[in-house]
């Protein structure tokens, strides 16, 4: 899988480093990144479903 991200020009040469020295690295990061965020929307709409809805928002 390829991802072009568009990056300030520092961070991007700090990611091509680390990329080379660990080229799993950025994919875990990412990886669990996106879990997270997953896990996240997914509490938030079963909280959403859970909250009583009064009618009059104040």
């Amino acid at each position: 899988m390829n991802l072009n991200i568009r990056l300030p020009r520092d961070v991007a040469r700090k990611a091509e480093a680390v990329q080379e020295t660990d080229p799993e690295f950025l994919s875990r990061v990412l990886i669990g990144g996106l879990t997270r965020r997953s896990i996240y929307e997914h509490l938030k709409e079963h909280e959403e479903s859970l909250s009583p809805c009064t009618g009059d928002a104040r």
